[in-house]
């Protein structure tokens, strides 16, 4: 079925992934009529020859920035994934005549001055700890979640790379404060233990300008629930 009027996504994708973990998509969004777009960061997936210690955060939106540029993307639907909430909210910050809106999948929503380590606290000292024991600047990744099946598990761990630790530690500057783009968040509800991302379903739910909307899948719906996740986006930008 084809959308009332085509969207271009620009995605950001989560940590230690890539544009490349989103394969399953490309063919949905194309059924529905939009186009979506997947760079990936400095220092991971097909640009992990790039990675070095000075990558952080502001290196990742300056990536996604330089995509619009250069793509000439206008009309923008942003979708941050995960920690891609982090790098979506300083792209619309800075990019705000080409976003029309956002849309956070599982993701962080960090305010003004606020690191994801800041938003994570449980996560600061063992991952400050795993990357001590590696090379010292990047986490190794997170396991994917367990309802992933095998096949796309052995799909992933092969190509999940390490990332730099400063990325979670930089605190992120709003220039222009809270988003002026209609907001969206989509809540993951097959929820594993800790939930880091329930402080945000509970925000968006109760805070004016949010849409809120709840998928019935694990934390990488684009990997798990890609044709169930298609929905609810189509649903958004209707």
């Amino acid at each position: 079925m084809a959308a009332h009027s085509p969207k271009t996504f620009l995605l950001c994708h989560g940590a230690w992934s890539g544009g490349w973990a989103w394969k399953k998509m490309h063919p949905l969004m194309a059924q529905a009529g939009h186009r979506l777009v997947a760079p990936t960061y400095t220092g991971l997936g097909e640009r992990a020859h790039l990675a070095s210690p000075s990558i952080d955060l502001e290196t990742h939106i300056r990536d996604i920035l330089n995509v619009i540029e250069f793509e000439d993307l206008r009309d923008i639907v942003l979708l941050g994934h995960s920690y891609g909430g982090m790098v979506a909210t300083g792209v619309a910050d800075r990019a705000r005549e080409r976003v029309s809106q956002l849309i956070y999948l599982d993701a962080f929503v960090p305010r003004d001055g606020q690191s994801l380590f800041d938003l994570h606290e449980g996560g600061r000292e063992p991952m400050r700890r795993a990357a001590g024991s590696g090379d010292g600047y990047r986490v190794p990744p997170n396991p994917p979640p367990p309802d992933t099946p095998q096949a796309d598990l052995d799909w992933l761990n092969a190509r999940r790379v390490a990332m730099p630790v400063k990325c979670f530690e930089t605190s992120l500057r709003l220039e222009h404060g809270e988003p002026a783009v209609p907001r969206s968040y989509i809540y993951c509800t097959r929820i594993p233990p800790g939930d880091v991302f329930g402080q945000f379903a509970k925000r968006t739910k109760s805070e004016d300008g949010w849409r809120y909307l709840e998928l019935d899948a694990s934390h990488a719906p684009n990997v798990t629930a890609s044709e169930a996740l298609m929905k609810v986006l189509n649903e958004i930008v209707a």
